[in-house]
This record gives structure tokens, C-alpha cells and sequence, in this order.
């Protein structure tokens, strides 16, 4: 018998697949969106569904474009992001739940 779930994550994980987090990226990193997904290993005191939303509401959206612009000094927190032709502040915490396939410079000149 299919397990549905397993097929489901298995198509994600596909998605996912050279893709890193937005809290991993470094200034100066562009790239798009390729999921949001909220889990609960954040500890942000909003459960995953309001943080997925909230970040939705920022424009972190599948297919958008985004570039790193700006880290915070201390521990590199918070980030400054342009999302589209939109500039947010994020905390890296909720980064961590926002997945980008970077470009490479390589990439930029075909």
C-alpha cells in the first residue's frame, strides 16, 4: 500500500533539494523561494501555522526573489532581507523556516 505522507515528503525533500535556509545565507546572497515551511523546532512562542503566516504576510512567498542586504552585529541578528522590491528585518530564528535556492554568479550571466 502508498503511504501518501511519505510520497508527499518525499516530493518535498525533492523541492528542497539544493536549496539552503535563509538563516544560512551571507550578505550579498541572492536567490528565490522555494518553500516556507514552519516546524516546531523554532521555539518562537507562536505555534508553526501563525509564524507560516506571518512570514507569508511579509512576502516570503514561493518564487519570490530574494537577496541578503544586511546582518546585525552581534551574532549576525537580525538580517535585513529585500524580498521582491521589499526590505524586511527577520530574525534568523524565523529565517531558518524560509527556503532558498541561491544563485551562483555563474548562474546570473547565462
Amino acid at each position: 500500500m502508498h503511504d501518501m505522507a511519505a510520497e508527499a515528503r518525499g516530493g518535498a525533500d525533492a523541492v528542497l533539494a539544493g536549496s539552503v535556509s535563509l538563516s544560512t545565507v551571507q550578505p550579498g546572497d541572492r536567490g528565490v523561494i522555494v518553500e516556507v515551511r514552519a516546524d516546531q523546532s523554532g521555539g518562537h512562542g507562536v505555534d508553526e501555522s501563525e509564524l507560516e503566516r506571518r512570514l507569508l504576510e511579509f512576502g516570503f512567498v514561493e518564487g519570490a526573489r530574494v537577496e541578503l542586504l544586511h546582518q546585525g552585529l552581534i551574532k549576525g541578528d537580525p538580517i535585513a532581507v529585500r524580498v521582491d522590491d521589499m526590505r524586511v528585518a527577520l530574525r534568523r530564528r524565523d529565517a531558518q523556516h524560509v527556503w532558498v535556492r541561491i544563485e551562483r554568479p555563474e548562474d546570473a550571466a547565462r
